[in-house]
């Protein structure tokens, strides 16, 4: 059960906060959320699920905040959230049916190459080659990757938004600032397939939703809105040094 205390009760509303604002720019906010419930009494099995459900409305703001970088990719859309719906559906089935050791054990080595991709990514793209600044994406590549994040976006789901962003930033072919919003829109197709699963068969704790979903919607809104002023490279960094902090601590718990 949660402790509603005020001390708890203002926690929960500013870890949700920040963690929309986070996820907008980088991702990763949803790491601080998990910790957090955990913090006020959750077990992680409830911890995860229920903060999963309460990113939802974070990844919303987060969209409506970047809508006019989403203008233009709309094949890019398509076939990446038909892979993405399918992906996440899988990784919510696992959570159900797997112990959340299974996947734990590889949470870390996976932000952490993400991490490490996002940080090496413009060198890579030179070694793998995008001469034409038109050239298309690498969707035998990219669709695949982007069906392994879903799954783990669907089980988990912590720093999800590290490892699309870095997926997308190498795979596909275009300015940071608008891949940084298909993520945040990818973000909220698996947090939408994991609301509708989880709600059925998962043990979410409504009363933290309650408190958590509004405080991510306006904090997703915010940083969406100073994702889309920073400049392209200091928005790479934020991604990579979140990803290696998140990286770290998931090895050290």
């Amino acid at each position: 059960m949660l402790h509603l205390t005020a001390g708890s009760l203002t926690f929960l509303l500013v870890a949700g906060l920040v963690a929309g604002a986070v996820n907008a720019i980088a991702g990763g906010g949803s790491l601080l959320v998990f910790p957090a419930l955990l913090a006020v009494g959750l077990p992680p099995l409830n911890a995860n699920v229920t903060n999963s459900i309460a990113q939802w409305p974070g990844y919303l703001g987060n969209v409506v905040g970047q809508r006019r970088e989403l203008v233009g990719q709309g094949r890019r859309i398509a076939l990446t959230s038909g892979v993405a719906v399918a992906g996440a559906a899988v990784g919510c089935v696992l959570l159900l049916l797997l112990p959340q050791s299974v996947f734990d054990a590889v949470v870390p080595i996976l932000v952490l190459l993400a991490s490490l991709v996002m940080a090496i990514g413009p060198w890579l793209k030179k070694k793998i080659g995008t001469p034409d600044a038109d050239a298309p994406d690498r969707m035998g590549v990219l669709l695949p990757a982007v069906f392994l994040a879903a799954v783990y976006g669907g089980y988990f789901g912590g720093a999800l938004g590290v490892i699309l962003i870095s997926t997308l930033s190498l795979l596909a072919n275009d300015k940071l600032v608008r891949l940084n919003a298909l993520k945040g829109l990818l973000s909220l197709i698996v947090a939408t397939v994991t609301v509708l699963i989880f709600s059925l068969r998962a043990p979410v704790e409504w009363p933290a939703v309650a408190l958590l979903a509004p405080a991510t919607l306006v904090g997703g809104f915010l940083g969406a809105r100073i994702a889309r002023r920073m400049p392209e490279n200091v928005l790479r960094w934020c991604v990579v040094l979140l990803g290696l902090g998140v990286g770290i601590w998931l090895l050290l718990t």
